[in-house]
Order: structure tokens, then C-alpha cells, then sequence
């Protein structure tokens, strides 16, 4: 087994190889600098493990770099800037694809575009497996399976701690500040659509607090309604931590700042994910995902996720986390990794 990460000098890339590392899969580190990359894997562990250097202006190259890959994970961003290019090349190189991104436009443009190029080459393209959109798609799954036809779906997040943003997360945030800014597209009556207001405004947490919300640009909203039969799917933010991230940054404010959080703080940091799932008689059903350390949990699942595709057989095509994988299996996995899940009983809505 021969997984590729694109992007290995990165944040994420680095969590990335050494949660490879920690499974003892050989791993090929590709990127735009070999001087970063020869760093890279001197600091997680691997001084032997093999690099390419690629430009993404370098189709050729590219492909070659990543040929004999069973899986590419890409985790280079901004994603809406050059995920595109690395898509195309692991579809034209035959390896399978998992990417980390967390913008919602691109992840969209992925099914839209790719399905019938990696149907062709027999390679399975599963974008999206972050720690939101991961788990949120296949909880969503095994909630449909309770529950049966949907009349919408509310996922909400909440993210406490100290940890803050990687510079890659930054620049991301910063190419589609446009979609974060207007709350992104909203999946309604059979169609993705932008600028419909959300349906809520306020979200009562497990414990009973009752939280102020703003609509968030996030990729559970591309996935869920591909494998569930529901009329709308929005996603929330807390509204205080959705105007912090709607702050204005530049890139050269970004370059100064910590490559991301120390591994303290991502220790420290705690999430809480929500799915309110509404049927057609008013019956109400939660699924409740609670984990920490969101780079460490993406880390974690893009890794499960390659190995499986590069052991597994999984359809060739564009896939969410729930068509790729079995959910409960899945989610068994990253158990193991603090990230624990529940369905609560239904309940009328009033």
C-alpha cells in the first residue's frame, strides 16, 4: 500500500504523515519545494520516505509524481484555488483520492465535475473527510435509516477551546469569504441553492443552553442529500465564532502568524456537532458527534479513509463518506480516536 499526500509540508499534511507513520504505510511526500519536503519528513519521522517535487502549473510532472499511488490524500489549500488540478491528476495517474477540504463551492464542483473521469479510470474520489464533514455525512446516514424520509436536516457546530486556525485553514477562509459572508448554498426542494435565510436561528445544546446561530458554508450540505431522501439540509455556526472568522485578514498577516495550534491546545479543544433531522409527521431525531482536536480527528479519519479505499472496493465515481464506507464501522474506528456519537430518541417538534 503506497498512500501519496499532497501537501505534506502543510499543517494538516504534517498530522497527516505522521498518522501514516503511525500505521507503518509507505508513504510518498509531493509538493512544490524539495528543501520543505526533505524537512517534512525529517520532522515526522520518515527521512526515507520517498518525495516528489510537482508544481501545480505542471500537469505532466504532477501525474507523474503521483503515478503507482494507491491513494492521494490532498491536503493543500485553499482548496478553491488548486484542489481541482490535483483531483485531475490523481484520476489521470489511477489512484484513488481523499482530500481534507472544508469549502463547500469546491466539494460541490468535485460532484460535479469528476464523477464521470474517475468513473472511467475505475478510481474512487471521496472529497470532504475532515472532522465536520466526515462523521456529520455518516451519522446522517444512520439516522435516515431510523427514521425513513426526511423533511430537512439542521447541522450545526460548536467549537470551544483555545485552539485556533492553521495558516492553511486562514487562507482558506480567506478564498471564500464571499460564500462565508452570505452562509453559503442551502440544499432545498431537490436543488443547492444560495441565499435562502435559515430556517434557525437559535440551537438548544445537549445540556439544554440555548445558542445564537448564523448560517456556515459547510460541505455536510453537498453530501447528506446524495444518499438521503430529504426535502432541506442547512448548516449552522455559533454567530460569535462565525463573526470572528468573517474578520478581516490579510495574506500577509496570515504568513506571520503559527503554522497552527500547539499540540496543547488541540488537546484542549472540543467539539460538539449536531444533526436535527425533522420527518413529515414533525418527529424530531438528533444525532449528537463529540470529539476533540479538530486536526488531529482529520488527520485521523483521512488516513482510515485512504486505507480503506486502497484495501477496500469501494465504487469507482465522486462519493460521499457514506457511499464509500460502511457509517457504523466507520464511526466504531474513530471511537478509538475520542470522537464518540449518538442518536436520541425522537420527539415532536413544537
Amino acid at each position: 500500500m503506497l498512500i501519496t499526500v499532497y501537501g505534506a509540508t502543510g499543517y494538516q499534511g504534517k498530522l497527516t504523515l505522521a498518522e501514516l507513520s503511525r500505521h507503518g504505510v509507505e508513504v510518498r511526500l509531493v509538493g512544490r519545494d524539495h528543501t520543505r519536503l526533505e524537512s517534512a519528513a525529517a520532522e515526522v519521522g520518515i527521512p526515507d520516505a520517498d518525495r516528489r517535487v510537482a508544481g501545480l502549473d505542471d500537469r505532466a510532472a504532477l501525474v507523474a509524481a503521483l503515478a503507482g499511488s494507491d491513494v492521494v490524500i490532498n491536503c493543500a489549500g485553499p482548496f478553491t484555488t488548486s484542489g481541482a488540478v490535483i483531483v485531475d491528476a490523481a484520476i489521470a495517474a489511477g489512484a484513488h483520492y481523499v482530500d481534507t477540504a472544508g469549502e463547500q463551492l469546491f466539494v460541490k464542483g468535485v460532484f460535479d465535475s469528476f464523477g464521470g473521469d474517475a468513473g472511467r479510470a475505475g478510481v474512487t474520489v471521496v472529497p470532504a473527510v475532515n472532522d465536520g464533514c466526515l462523521p456529520g455525512d455518516l451519522l446522517a446516514h444512520l439516522i435516515a435509516e431510523q427514521t425513513g424520509p426526511l423533511a430537512e436536516i439542521t447541522v450545526s457546530h460548536f467549537i470551544t477551546g483555545a485552539a485556533g486556525l492553521s495558516r492553511g485553514s486562514l487562507r482558506s477562509a480567506l478564498a471564500t469569504m464571499d460564500a462565508m459572508r452570505s452562509g453559503g448554498l442551502t440544499y432545498d426542494n431537490g436543488a443547492w441553492r444560495s441565499g435562502i435565510p435559515a430556517r434557525r436561528e437559535r440551537i438548544a445544546l445537549p445540556d439544554g443552553e440555548s445558542v445564537a446561530m448564523a448560517a456556515l458554508p459547510t460541505c455536510e450540505v453537498v453530501t447528506i442529500p446524495r444518499h438521503v431522501q430529504v426535502e432541506h439540509v442547512e448548516s449552522l455556526l455559533e454567530a460569535t465564532l462565525k463573526a470572528s472568522l468573517e474578520t478581516p485578514i490579510t495574506p500577509e498577516l496570515i504568513a506571520g502568524l503559527p503554522a497552527g495550534p500547539t499540540e496543547h491546545d488541540r488537546a484542549e479543544q472540543q467539539f460538539t456537532y449536531l444533526l436535527d433531522a425533522v420527518d413529515h409527521q414533525g418527529q424530531q431525531t438528533r444525532g449528537v458527534i463529540r470529539g476533540r482536536d479538530t486536526y488531529g480527528t482529520t488527520a485521523v479519519a483521512a488516513v482510515e479513509a485512504a486505507r480503506r479505499l486502497a484495501a477496500g472496493d469501494a465504487a469507482a465515481g465522486v462519493l460521499t463518506p457514506a457511499q464509500a464506507f460502511d457509517p457504523a464501522d466507520f464511526l466504531e474506528t474513530l471511537s478509538s480516536h475520542d470522537l464518540s456519537w449518538t442518536i436520541e430518541a425522537s420527539s415532536t417538534v413544537r
